[in-house]
């Protein structure tokens, strides 16, 4: 489930950059409107499953309803998925790999 999470965290956080950084450019100012579609649908079912994984994982591990928040939040701010994983993630993958 950990290792989910990561992965979810990260590629949300990628399909976030991707949308507003390069494929919106793309749409309003070289009128093409395309890839924003795609990357659109695909950050769209990465904020789902992101938000649905951050919430099991919150129950499962009786986290705060403050780090609930953050990992909530963290989806609606460019770079804070990052963030997530290296702040409560990766120590946690860590703890589990010794």
């Amino acid at each position: 489930m950990l290792t989910l999470f990561r992965i979810t965290s990260i590629l949300e956080g990628i399909s976030y950059l991707a949308l507003f950084a390069i494929t919106m450019p793309l749409k309003y100012l070289a009128d093409i409107p395309m890839p924003n579609k795609y990357v659109g649908y695909a950050h769209g079912v990465l904020f789902i499953a992101y938000i649905a994984i951050a919430a099991v994982f919150w129950f499962k591990k009786k986290w705060s309803l403050k780090r609930a928040f953050i990992l909530i939040s963290a989806s609606l701010l460019p770079f804070a998925t990052f963030y997530v994983d290296q702040k409560y993630l990766k120590p946690l993958a860590d703890k589990s790999a010794k």
